[in-house]
């Protein structure tokens, strides 16, 4: 008798209005009369509208991808005197934005006859597009292979395999080498019957996944009055999809800026309006961003960019820790170079703008430098941790 009393105390919230008490009761009883389920969805009525409009994941896997939320990052938008929004890829069901990508070209594919039951899709990949077509593919029935170069983390090759990808990690070589892991998938993919290349970097079925479903999102999570909107560029597809669409349905209201890491020809090339393409010089220590190439998911969209903003790597780090301690939120290094991005791009707009960014991903997949003292300085960027939030650098 004393447990159940206790049970029905402890389940009681301590912070409902009288009104509400009396409707509520105790959640623990099995009495229905001391039970109002009205009183408890006034509780939490954003969350029910949300869940009515989102209903139920019919088609499984790929229709619980997108219609990820708005995050306002609210430190950095009360430093600067705007709004600056994150989309919160990383809630997507396989962990990050490449999960829309990965569906459309497998989409794609279906759509134009080359991928048909019991198939193979193929790709080169070394991160999150990988682990995306990874999960569609297991729940479409198809067979994945995965070429990657062999300077990838034993942990990424584990897990592409536990999601049931056939992985070969193959020489790093230049994109120009006929032993790149991507013409080796090519090479793969046009030897066999039923099997596609789906080639992220090209297929502009990546872009479309962002001119279809991102950028409709932010326009209307921000009922179109956002500023401007920035993030980086990998295969490019969706900083291209969502400045094509915000830029069409803003009537080129919206400002759009590519960011770039340390080592890629993207900002020098929008710099110089298109004249210049260089070559690459330097890395960075984020994964999965950064160009040496104009990529065809690109082309397209690259004379509609406002500009270019360049993130050094010492500035993704130390957002990789303040949007930890100030915001709550665990983010990779891409990520954070959007958020730095963002924050750049406020300050230059000056004060009631609204800036929108990705949160391309979560730092669970990173964890091992991010965290780490002796990877930090090894990069020389141990200096770059705001001294007081160091204690989180938890690894050695």
């Amino acid at each position: 008798m004393f447990a159940r009393t206790a049970l029905r105390v402890a389940s009681r919230p301590a912070n409902l209005s009288r009104t509400l008490r009396a409707g509520y009761a105790t959640a623990a009883t099995s009495d229905p009369n001391h039970f109002s389920a009205s009183a408890v969805e006034a509780m939490n009525p954003r969350g029910v509208e949300i869940s009515k409009a989102q209903q139920i994941a019919e088609n499984g896997f790929i229709s619980a991808i997108g219609n990820t939320p708005l995050i306002r990052l609210k430190k950095l938008s009360d430093e600067t005197g705007c709004t600056i929004l994150g989309k919160a890829e990383f809630q997507n069901p396989g962990g990050s934005v490449k999960d829309r990508a990965a569906y459309y070209v497998v989409k794609d594919a279906e759509e134009r006859g080359l991928l048909k039951p019991g198939g193979t899709v193929v790709e080169g990949t070394a991160g999150n597009t990988g682990i995306g077509l990874a999960h569609v593919c297991r729940s479409k029935g198809y067979k994945l292979v995965i070429f990657m170069p062999n300077t990838q983390s034993q942990g990424k090759i584990d897990l592409l395999r536990l999601l049931g990808a056939e992985v070969y990690p193959v020489p790093a070589v230049a994109y120009d080498n006929p032993e790149n892991y991507n013409h080796q998938a090519t090479r793969y993919a046009e030897a066999r019957e039923n099997c596609v290349w789906t080639n992220q970097f090209d297929n502009i079925a990546n872009r479309q996944a962002h001119i279809e479903t991102t950028g409709p999102e932010i326009w209307a999570q921000t009922n179109g009055q956002l500023d401007a909107f920035t993030c980086a560029s990998g295969t490019a597809g969706t900083i291209a999809g969502c400045t094509r669409y915000l830029k069409t349905v803003s009537e080129g209201r919206v400002k759009c800026y590519v960011a770039d890491p340390p080592g890629s020809v993207i900002y020098g090339y929008v710099a110089s309006h298109g004249k210049n393409l260089g070559e690459r010089q330097g890395s960075s220590i984020t994964e999965g961003i950064g160009q040496g190439r104009i990529t065809e998911n690109l082309r397209p969209d690259v004379e509609l960019l406002d500009g270019a903003l360049k993130v050094e790597d010492a500035k993704s780090i130390e957002m990789v820790y303040r949007c930890l301690d100030e915001e709550g939120l665990y983010l990779g290094a891409s990520s954070c170079l959007n958020v730095a991005a963002a924050r750049d791009l406020a300050v230059m707009l000056g004060p009631g703008k609204t800036v929108v960014t990705i949160l391309c991903d979560g730092a669970y997949r990173y964890a091992d430098r991010l965290f780490s003292k002796k990877w930090l300085h090894e990069k020389g960027l141990w200096e770059a941790v705001p001294e007081r939030l160091r204690g989180y650098a938890v690894l050695e």
